[in-house]
């Protein structure tokens, strides 16, 4: 090997997975959990440009898939990625392999939380948190209460006022909840959060 394909290798090697260090069992347990056959993703990357959330990832849906698949359990457990994600289907539905890559995020995020990983985006977990106490409460995500639900939660109360003014301004706010008709038990099943009752 001549000085330059050394040095080469010196500078890409490290950013590279090596085959011996594959874990596999990260890429099957997620497959088991989600019900989604990763290894039929060929990286064509149509479910990153179809997200509607793509720039506040720190990877694309496809760059998550392959941590997963390269067995990269603390990267993959650890990005923003499985946190921003809303389950909109998007990518599934635009995926031309047919992997269901909402669920593949939603296994990803109840792993993060029974591992206890230390979580990729500050107080996500209290927004999601406090959409399902909206939607256990009223049926229905009630988008004004959510937002100072949250407030009171993270205490940074002036962190986006000029969009909730103008949303407001714009009547996208509803001040006063409406309610879905027959909240009762089965929602409030629903919408149980049961990490909660694990810690």
């Amino acid at each position: 090997m001549s000085k330059v394909q050394a040095s080469l290798q010196d500078t890409v090697i490290p950013n590279m997975v090596k085959a011996n260090n594959l874990r596999q069992s990260l890429a099957a347990e997620v497959t088991k959990r989600s019900g989604a056959c990763l290894n039929r993703c060929y990286q064509c990357r149509t479910c990153g440009n179809g997200c509607p959330f793509v720039q506040a990832m720190d990877y694309t849906p496809n760059q998550v898939i392959r941590l997963v698949q390269f067995g990269l359990r603390q990267e993959a457990l650890t990005c923003k990625t499985i946190w921003v994600c809303v389950g909109c289907h998007t990518c599934s539905s635009q995926c031309p392999m047919g992997i269901d890559i909402a669920a593949v995020m939603d296994s990803l995020r109840f792993m993060a939380v029974e591992e206890g990983v230390v979580i990729g985006k500050p107080n996500i977990i209290d927004f999601h948190e406090e959409v399902l106490r909206s939607l256990e409460k009223y049926g229905r995500a009630h988008k004004l209460g959510i937002m100072l639900g949250y407030k009171r939660q993270t205490g940074r109360w002036l962190k986006d006022l000029d969009l909730g003014l103008r949303m407001l301004a714009k009547r996208k706010l509803d001040l006063i909840p409406s309610r879905a008709r027959d909240v009762n038990k089965e929602i409030a099943d629903l919408f149980t959060c049961y990490w909660r009752e694990l810690a």
